[in-house]
């Protein structure tokens, strides 16, 4: 177990249910593809902190930059052309960044795991 804990060593703002969510995504990989899972997820995953200050932006006037970060053009357009809902929607997302950050790294396991599977 000491050693399958090292691999998330270099994770910062790692929550215990993200923790627990990558043991469960990548336990049907072998070391090499854990290692390929772990480095394309540790480049590609947002940490909470980033979308907090993402979304802080929103109510310095450039709205929406957390959805642009997190994939979601649509609703980082309009964030920006309304002004967050008319900063409604920022605050919702003040209050859920951490949510916003866990289902984005959520959805980027599933395609860092099947990135590992093919690659190795």
């Amino acid at each position: 177990m000491d050693a399958y804990q090292n691999t998330y060593d270099g994770f910062s703002g790692m929550t215990m249910d993200e923790y627990s969510f990558l043991h469960h995504a990548s336990a049907g990989l072998n070391q090499n593809q854990t290692q390929t899972f772990m480095l394309v997820y540790n480049s590609r995953r947002k940490n909470p902190n980033d979308i907090l200050l993402a979304t802080l932006l929103g109510f310095l006037g450039l709205a929406g930059v957390q959805r642009f970060m997190t994939k979601q053009y649509v609703l980082g357009f309009l964030y920006l052309v309304t002004g967050g809902f008319f900063g409604i929607a920022t605050l919702v997302d003040l209050l859920t960044y951490k949510t916003i950050a866990n289902d984005y790294n959520r959805h980027l396991a599933y395609e860092c795991y099947h990135i590992a599977k093919v690659n190795n």
